[in-house]
């Protein structure tokens, strides 16, 4: 059985939740973190050291980092679908992956925190529009590679989509401006099409 520890609303929770909903693996997820604690005991502490989620025991396998975990079921599960098998599209999906955690999060982060878990009277506005501009540029660049295919890596749903797509979430939900991106808004058009997507990513900022 695998188990999953943390809470749903936690983006790097929910690129493990949809992977796992895309791929309909059966699975238990334990509330873990933030309003729900439980990260700094020794129990938890034994199988993720950092004391955050989310963190995965699949059998005889123990994981940390929600992008790892992303391309491990992928590969153990889909392989050929979500994890694709010819090396250069691989190398192009892990790409993307990265550019979301070196690029667009900490962007997003400071306009996350800013307008959903401050009170307005204690916002840094200036802070907040400053990142909101930085991030709506660099969402141009994936703008720009999706002109000439459906999803990040090609014709069809892979890991490259799924980190991203938890961040497209964020962005177009917060009250920031939004230029027009018209393979961004389709592409995400496309993932809010599915299911699993809309059960485990699409819920209500907190």
């Amino acid at each position: 059985m695998l188990t999953i520890w943390g809470r749903n609303n936690s983006i790097n929770v929910q690129k493990v939740m949809w992977t796992v909903g895309q791929l309909g693996l059966a699975y238990e997820r334990i509330d873990a973190g933030r309003q729900y604690g439980g990260l700094d005991t020794p129990e938890f502490l034994a199988m993720n050291p950092n004391g955050l989620v989310p963190t995965i025991v699949d059998d005889d396998t123990m994981m940390w980092e929600s992008n790892a975990i992303v391309r491990y079921l992928a590969a153990k599960y889909d392989a050929g679908g979500l994890w694709p098998e010819d090396p250069d599209v691989r190398c192009q999906a892990d790409q993307w992956m990265d550019w979301m955690v070196t690029v667009i999060i900490p962007q997003l982060i400071p306009v996350f925190l800013g307008l959903i878990r401050t009170t307005p009277e204690e916002r840094d506005n200036d802070a907040i529009t400053a990142s909101a501009n930085a991030m709506s540029k660099h969402w141009k660049i994936l703008d720009s590679h999706l002109s000439d295919r459906p999803f990040i890596s090609g014709d069809s749903l892979t890991i490259a989509d799924i980190p991203l797509g938890c961040a497209c979430y964020r962005y177009y939900e917060m009250d920031i401006p939004h230029p027009t991106r018209v393979n961004l808004e389709a592409w995400y058009e496309r993932l809010k099409a599915l299911s699993a997507f809309r059960e485990h990513v699409m819920i209500e900022l907190s």
